[in-house]
């Protein structure tokens, strides 16, 4: 068995020889990562099978392919099991008795087939074979527990219904549609025992609705009419569908079964027209308890503003659980607690426990016993894996890495997978053969690394760093050191500022808007997690409710004079840029200091007036700047609104939006854009097409970062003429020639 043992990888390179081979990472060394992903154990827990996502960027698309590993031999074991360059292949599924594998793709489907069809192949050798051919193409698919049947949904959007293909003769069966419903099947699932389906569809097809946009009536009603939504139970033997809820009483978003498949969890919504579509906030959705042999249905919780999430059963069926904040009578930021009861106890109260633990608790699985409870949480500038026993209430700390990593147990095999990143190791997976040995890294075996490229990139120093602000209290965030730092130098500022609010930056590979090539080109960059910020306690966290940005500007503020007293940072050449929350507190500091030589603000607030009214999560506005009514109370939000100071505005500012942003809608950034135009002070305003709070498009991802940077080094450090798009489209044929290859094809792999 190969065990990876880390010291440091960065620390091994640059200790090496090869220093001098190694170069700056770039912006377009971002653009072309591999991504790994859709793990899959095999049914025996030695295998896994994953995706492999690589950039394409004449296309300006990615195209993946699927990988297998040996769960005990680790990297050096990969090999990839299909070829096409200009195609996809997705979720790979084993079926139940680990033979063969199904999986998605756009490949050898001929031009009377659209979407992806389904194909089956061997692990261990042989080409694919197609089994489907799904005119619209196939959208989700699952084998059933008992290995008899393969279903998928397929059909015409918002109409796709069930089909099944008996698993002893998928290559060369017709497959026969189950379901034949009003309106589409959306959520679906399996009973334990292989004998049911349950799915969720709406009330009916607003046939209309899609008639007028083929028509080219393409207006976008917001907050239209939309149907109810029912859980109903289809019988595998009969195909008989029986409704399991009422659409009178509530509309269901979705569900969860108990391993013995006597209960369903539901997660509804209020059947308010309005109320149903305020999804972003999580707002109306309560939680329901259903027995399937009696149909009787309980409502668990009734909480107005409060969004419960993560429901689960433990393993034996005996208890259920869920996380909602520690204060369920009214809209808060407190952090998750766990909520936990006897399931056949109808009635009965739940019990809160892990409360003596100041931090969020989202439970990802259980023990086999029912005793303990896991979950993933923030300390600091890691992420890390702890225990809640159910019984007591106490919370643990399991691992202790200084990285960003996800413990999770695979449902069907028990095997362990650590989703694992650190500022030398870019996103990878490692296993362990036992759960009590998480702790121990030692024990843990790498599965992939697509990404060997990274070895031959000068990557900067980063690490943790403390600071006292103005108020006494203890903040930190990341500082990533220029590459090539020499100490008693002193070197020009980056103030990357993380969005959220509820957010943290954390030891991960390159975080915060390219850190690492911005430390390639000769920058410091400061990465603080603010008052508002996760990971640092419950009033960490809601230190700014009622005043959003004065605690957060002073605790930003005060870790950029500690860089400056300790010696490392050149104060008359500091930028700062940010995204979202980061946009926010980057107009501020416009507004309130002339400190920095140049500003980067992206999606950004000017006016928490407007803002509200714009915005998507209203509930959330309304939280952080005070609580009161927008309407009954505009001073409060006009007097945290960096529009009502922007007379003091000097500092030479680009801004970024997306033109359809509904999170921070783009009239906030053209509100900002303008003001600096009537004030006389540099800006540059960069909309991009799309309907997203981030950048869709790749490329104009790169332009972004491009763009950006050149900006800090004009302003900032006085070199470079602004931004040229002649920079862009240089970076762009420097690339194109440079092989693009998927690290572990070939069974490579680096520790």
């Amino acid at each position: 068995m190969r065990r990876i043992v880390f010291p440091a990888v960065a620390a091994i390179v640059l200790s090496s020889p090869l220093v001098a081979q190694q170069r700056p990472m770039d912006w377009m060394d971002v653009q072309l990562m591999n991504r790994a992903g859709s793990w899959e154990v095999s049914p025996d827990g030695g295998w896994m099978l994953y995706t492999v996502s690589a950039p394409d960027w004449e296309e300006a698309e990615s195209f993946s392919d699927i990988h297998l590993v040996s769960m005990r031999e680790g990297v050096n074991s990969s090999r990839q099991l299909t070829f096409t360059a200009d195609k996809s292949e997705d979720s790979p599924t084993w079926a139940p008795d680990g033979s063969f594998f199904v999986f998605a793709s756009d490949r050898d489907k001929g031009d009377d087939l659209k979407g992806d069809q389904l194909f089956m192949m061997r692990h261990d050798g042989g080409e694919a074979r197609r089994i489907t051919s799904a005119k619209e193409g196939v959208s989700g698919f699952d084998f059933s527990p008992d290995g008899r049947w393969l279903v998928f949904r397929a059909g015409e959007s918002g109409m796709r219904q069930l089909h099944k293909l008996p698993v002893s003769e998928l290559a060369g069966a017709e497959a026969d549609p189950i379901t034949d419903e009003p309106a589409g099947i959306e959520d679906w699932e399996f009973s334990p025992d292989g004998r049911r389906i349950y799915f969720v569809r709406s009330d009916s097809l607003l046939v209309a609705e899609k008639e007028r946009v083929k028509a080219g009536f393409t207006v976008d009603v917001r907050n239209g009419v939309t149907p109810l939504a029912k859980l109903y139970a289809l019988d595998l033997s009969t195909e008989a569908v029986r409704r399991l809820t009422d659409g009178n009483e509530l509309s269901v978003d979705g569900f969860e079964i108990s391993r013995d498949g006597r209960w369903i969890g539901i997660q509804a919504g209020s059947i308010n027209r309005y109320e149903r579509n305020i999804t972003q906030s999580g707002l109306y959705r309560d939680l329901y308890l259903l027995e399937v042999a009696s149909g009787r249905l309980e409502r668990l919780t009734d909480n107005f503003e409060v969004s419960e999430g993560g429901f689960t059963f433990s393993p034996d069926s005996r208890l259920m659980a869920f996380s909602a904040p520690d204060d369920m009578t009214r809209y808060t930021m407190t952090e998750n607690r766990v909520y936990v009861r006897e399931v056949a106890n109808r009635g009965t109260p739940f019990r809160k426990i892990g409360t003596g633990y100041d931090g969020g608790i989202s439970p990802a699985f259980w023990s086999e016993d029912g005793r303990t409870i896991y979950f993933n949480d923030g300390i600091k500038v890691t992420n890390q894996l702890f225990s809640l026993d159910v019984t007591s209430g106490e919370v643990r700390q399991i691992t202790t890495e200084r990285a960003a990593l996800n413990v999770r147990k695979d449902d069907d095999t028990g095997a362990i997978l650590i989703d694992y990143q650190d500022p030398a190791t870019p996103p990878t997976v490692f296993t362990v053969d036992r759960l009590d040995r998480v702790a121990d890294r030692r024990a843990w075996v790498q599965l992939v690394d697509v990404n060997p490229q990274v070895a031959d990139m000068a990557l900067g120093r980063e690490e943790e760093v403390e600071w006292t602000s103005t108020d006494g209290k203890r903040v930190g965030g990341v500082l990533v050191y220029p590459v090539g730092y020499r100490e008693g130098t002193r070197y020009p500022l980056i103030v990357a500022i993380h969005g959220g609010p509820a957010s943290a930056d954390v030891l991960r590979f390159n975080g915060g808007y390219g850190a690492q090539v911005y430390a390639g080109a000769g920058y410091a960059v400061l990465k603080p997690n603010y008052r508002g910020s996760t990971g640092y306690g419950n009033a960490h966290r809601t230190d700014i409710v009622g005043d959003y940005f004065t605690l957060g500007y002073d605790d930003i503020m005060t870790g950029v004079d500690h860089l400056i007293a300790e010696g490392i940072v050149d104060e008359d050449q500091m930028g700062v840029l940010g995204w979202s929350a980061g946009g926010h507190w980057s107009n501020w500091i416009l507004t309130q200091t002339d400190r920095f030589k140049a500003i980067s603000s992206g999606a950004g607030t000017m006016n928490w007036i407007s803002m509200y009214a714009q915005s998507d999560v209203q509930r959330n506005r309304q939280f952080y700047v005070g609580d009161g009514f927008l309407y009954e109370d505009f001073d409060t939000y006009f007097d945290q609104s960096p529009l009502k100071y922007i007379k003091n505005a000097s500092t030479p500012t680009m801004i970024h939006v997306v033109e359809g942003d509904p999170r921070v809608p783009s009239p906030q950034s053209v509100e900002l854009h303008m003001a600096l135009k009537q004030l006389d002070v540099p800006t540059e305003l960069f909309m991009y097409p799309g309907r997203s709070h981030g950048i869709p498009d790749p490329r104009n991802r790169l332009v972004k970062s491009v763009s950006e940077m050149a900006w800090m080094d004009h302003y900032v450090r006085g070199i470079g003429d602004k931004f040229r798009w002649e920079q862009v489209l240089e970076t762009l044929e420097k690339k194109a020639e440079e092989p693009r290859t998927i690290s572990d094809q070939d069974g490579g792999g680096s520790e």
